[in-house]
């Protein structure tokens, strides 16, 4: 997958959800997903969606997310809370529907309402058995939503330790120095 260039990687099923993601002045939400399903669904030789058919998925991922319709009229995440920049993250990987979703600190910014709306939203659209999630967190309040199979520590680009959900547990009650050491 390394050898592909992002539109491949993207059309192949890979999703990148980031810690801060980015403003595009100027481009339409939903134009902006539209054109980002239909040339994904055109890498895999697949007939893009019509307006009409883009609408109603679109409109269904924002409801799921409790995302106001109108912030799918408004600039890409231009005026957007940390929460709101979250919530239509889940959206756009709720309309591509990726393989492998890696979503890099999903929690940071994110009140209680909008980390338990993320997390389900996660859980909806990811968690089917041909589908999976890196999930890069500091913190164990997201894995209360999301629940994990495998918790890896990492450390200067290397994997220290794994285990199960407990590791997350014991990793907020000791912290990283012990584990780091």
């Amino acid at each position: 997958m390394l050898v592909l260039a992002p539109h491949e990687r993207a059309a192949a099923g890979l999703f990148l959800g980031f810690q801060y993601p980015v403003e595009i002045p100027g481009v339409s939400n939903v134009q902006f997903l539209r054109e980002a399903l239909n040339a994904q669904r055109k890498g895999r030789d697949e007939k893009p969606l019509s307006g009409a058919e883009f609408l109603k998925l679109a409109r269904a991922q924002a409801d799921a997310l409790s995302m106001d319709q109108d912030m799918l009229k408004r600039p890409v995440n231009v005026g957007f809370s940390g929460g709101e920049k979250k919530r239509n993250e889940m959206v756009q990987m709720g309309i591509v529907d990726p393989k492998l979703a890696i979503l890099d600190e999903t929690d940071s910014g994110l009140d209680i309402d909008a980390l338990r709306i993320v997390g389900e939203g996660i859980n909806r659209i990811m968690r089917k058995p041909d589908k999976a999630v890196i999930l890069i967190t500091h913190y164990e309040r997201l894995l209360s939503y999301v629940a994990p199979d495998f918790v890896h520590v990492l450390s200067a680009g290397r994997i220290i330790r794994s285990g199960g959900p407990e590791l997350a547990a014991e990793l907020e009650r000791e912290g990283y120095a012990g584990v780091v050491a």
